[in-house]
C-alpha cells in the first residue's frame, strides 16, 4: 500500500481491497476516531472510559503491521519509485494498468455482480467522474507554504481510503507531489508533520461517513467503487502527452500488453488467494 501510494494513479485502497483488509482498516480507523473525540468528554469525567472502550475495539495486530510496512515503503518508495518511473515512464504505467484492471473484479465479486439498471448506472456516474478528475493537468510548486500543505494532505488522504482514487495523483493535480516526496527523502520534519496532521484531520472526517455508508448503503459504495477502478485507468494509459492527453499505442505496444498481462495476473494471484483464506465479505455479513 504504501508503495503504490507514491505511484500517480495508482491507490493504496486498492491493495487493501484486493487482500480482503479494507473494511477491517475502515472499521480501526473509525474506532479511533471515535476515541479522540471521546476525549473531549474528559473535563466532565465522562471520556476516558469511551476512549479506551473504542482503542479496544481496534484490530491493533492489522493496524501497526499494515502502518509499519506503510512507513518502510514509502521511506524506500520515495527515492527509488520516481526515478524508475520517470526512466521508463510507459512500461510502469501498463504494468500498473494492468493491476488496476484486474482490481475492478474485487467489487463485483463481492457484489455478486451487478442488479439492475441503478447499479450499472452507478458504476459508469464513479468511472466518468475519476476519469475527468484524472484527467486534470498537473499543477507546479517548488516550494509550497505550509497552509498549502494541509488541505492538500487532507484532501489526498480521503483518496487513499477510496479504492482507485489515487493521493498522489491528487498531489500531483495540485502541484504537490514532488515536494512531497523530497520532504520525504530530506526528512523535512515541518513539513511532512503538517502534511501528517492535515492528513489525519482529513480521515477523521472522512472515514466515519464512508463506515456508515459501507453498514448501511453496502451495495451502492460497491458498485461505485467499481467505477472509479475503471475510471482511474484513464490516469493509467500509457501513452500520453504531457498535457494528459491519450495517445494512441506505439510500436512497443505488445511489449506494455505483456507487462499489463503480468500485473493483471499479480493481481488475480492475490484474489485467489484471499478467496481461498476467508470467505467474502457479502457471507461474512450474513453470517449470524
Amino acid at each position: 500500500m504504501g508503495s503504490v501510494e507514491v505511484v500517480p494513479g495508482v491507490s493504496g485502497g486498492t491493495v487493501a481491497l484486493v487482500v480482503g483488509v479494507y473494511e477491517r482498516l475502515i472499521a480501526a480507523a473509525s474506532h479511533l476516531v471515535s476515541a479522540a473525540r471521546a476525549t473531549a468528554d474528559v473535563p466532565r469525567g465522562l471520556g476516558w472510559s469511551r476512549a479506551r472502550a473504542e482503542v479496544g475495539r481496534v484490530e491493533w495486530g492489522l493496524v501497526l503491521a499494515v502502518l509499519s510496512g506503510m512507513v518502510l515503503a514509502v521511506l524506500v518508495a520515495a527515492r527509488f519509485l520516481p526515478p524508475l518511473i520517470e526512466r521508463f515512464p510507459v512500461g510502469t504505467s501498463a504494468l500498473f494498468f494492468g493491476m488496476v484492471a484486474a482490481s475492478v473484479a474485487v467489487p463485483l465479486l463481492d457484489l455478486g455482480g451487478l442488479r439492475g439498471a441503478r447499479e450499472w448506472a452507478l458504476v459508469v456516474a464513479g468511472a466518468v467522474a475519476t476519469a475527468l478528475i484524472t484527467g486534470l493537468p498537473a499543477g507546479d510548486l517548488d516550494d509550497p507554504p505550509l497552509w498549502l500543505v494541509a488541505p492538500a494532505a487532507a484532501v489526498a488522504v480521503c483518496a487513499l481510503v477510496l479504492p482507485g482514487l489515487s493521493g498522489s495523483f491528487l498531489l500531483l493535480a495540485m502541484g504537490l507531489y514532488e515536494p512531497t516526496l523530497r520532504a520525504v527523502d530530506d526528512r523535512d520534519l515541518a513539513y511532512v508533520g503538517t502534511f501528517v496532521l492535515g492528513a489525519v484531520l482529513g480521515l477523521a472526517f472522512f472515514v466515519k461517513g464512508l463506515e456508515w455508508l459501507l453498514e448501511r448503503h453496502r451495495r451502492t459504495v460497491l458498485a461505485l467503487m467499481a467505477g472509479i477502478l475503471v475510471g482511474a485507468l484513464r490516469a493509467l494509459w500509457p501513452w500520453q502527452d504531457p498535457g494528459r492527453a491519450l495517445l494512441p499505442p506505439d510500436a512497443g505496444w505488445l511489449a506494455m500488453l505483456g507487462l499489463a498481462v503480468l500485473g493483471a495476473a499479480a493481481v488475480a494471484v492475490l484474489v485467489v488467494v484471499q478467496l481461498r483464506t476467508q470467505p467474502p465479505v457479502r457471507a461474512r455479513h450474513r453470517a449470524p
